[in-house]
């Protein structure tokens, strides 16, 4: 019996393609390099099935063009802003993503980056990294506390329920905006509000965990971004199309932000030069789900879906 051919655009974790080679004959980037639009057409024609990272982007205009072969995206991620899902339900493809596995990965990072910002992570380590640290008082690198502080959450799905939860170890009092209020359980003390703004006003941190959609882009523009409170902190590890960085870059300047925590950007690879000459800006390279643990988790979640489209059912995580 003939067995599907994937294609692995980027080079997943070793566990992954082991388990994907023992069942499917895979075609795989083991340079680990992008893919331009052109060739993601050209392989539609070799593959059954394709497990994308968020770096390949199925438009509209590449869904047009796929080859009728391609029966299945396996998204080795949560979010699918990079697919034009109407476009690739048009063609007959199959979506999917990996929805649970990276929760608590991605939480963590939520929470370094708050604490980095908060704490003046950035200042400091340049400081004792160049050899600067030459003076101390009781004035000196005083940051902002996390303790007993009021954490507004926008997006209290499954990472920002799983962010709550840390965030309860501090002792913070959660606000939340949800497009759905949750349940009591779910909630565990959390306070819903009806309106995004509702919940900004009070924020004296503010995490961001919902995905990127035409209605949340640029959620947090000048206006939004003006409803916080004076020395407020903002952290985004969902997407870097929430954020509009012009106005984020102005509310740092003004000190109407004291800082902020950023893993996403608008441009990725590379995120913004601009944001660099701030010391109260605390990056990351979109590492919210590198682990271990969680890299193995999506890999095999993908293949999971694999399994069961491949078996003649519709995958668990089609979206």
């Amino acid at each position: 019996m003939t067995r599907p051919v994937l294609w692995f655009p980027r080079r997943l974790s070793d566990a992954t393609l082991e388990r994907a080679q023992s069942k499917y004959d895979c075609i795989i980037n083991w340079q680990d390099g992008l893919s331009t639009p052109g060739e993601i057409v050209a392989m539609s024609a070799q593959v059954d099935g394709v497990v994308p990272c968020h770096s390949e982007h199925f438009t509209a205009d590449v869904a047009a063009r796929l080859d009728p072969r391609l029966k299945i995206i396996a998204n080795h991620s949560v979010g699918v802003d990079h697919c034009d899902l109407p476009a690739l339900k048009a063609r007959g493809i199959t979506v999917t993503n990996t929805p649970d596995v990276l929760n608590d990965a991605t939480a963590e990072i939520a929470m370094l980056l708050m604490l980095g910002a908060a704490r003046r992570a950035v200042e400091g380590d340049r400081l004792v990294r160049t050899g600067s640290w030459d003076f101390w008082s009781p004035s000196f690198m005083v940051g902002k506390q996390m303790t007993g502080a009021r954490l507004g959450i926008v997006g209290m799905g499954r990472v920002g329920r799983a962010f709550a939860e840390k965030a309860r170890g501090f002792g913070m009092e959660i606000h939340y905006f949800n497009r759905n209020r949750l349940s009591a359980e779910q909630e565990q003390g959390a306070i819903y509000h009806h309106s995004v703004e509702n919940v900004l006003k009070l924020s004296d941190f503010l995490s961001l965990h919902c995905p990127a959609t035409p209605e949340t882009t640029g959620l947090m523009n000048a206006e939004r971004l003006a409803l916080l409170p004076r020395g407020a902190v903002l952290v985004n590890t969902a997407r870097g199309a929430l954020v509009d960085e012009a106005a984020l870059i102005a509310a740092l300047e003004s000190g109407h932000l004291a800082a902020a925590g950023l893993d996403c950007f608008a441009t990725e690879p590379g995120g913004n030069p601009a944001l660099a000459k701030f010391d109260n800006v605390f990056m990351l390279p979109h590492i919210g789900s590198a682990t271990v643990q969680t890299r193995d988790a999506m890999g095999f979640r993908a293949l999971d879906n694999l399994d069961v489209f491949f078996s003649g059912s519709a995958p668990p995580d089609q979206v």
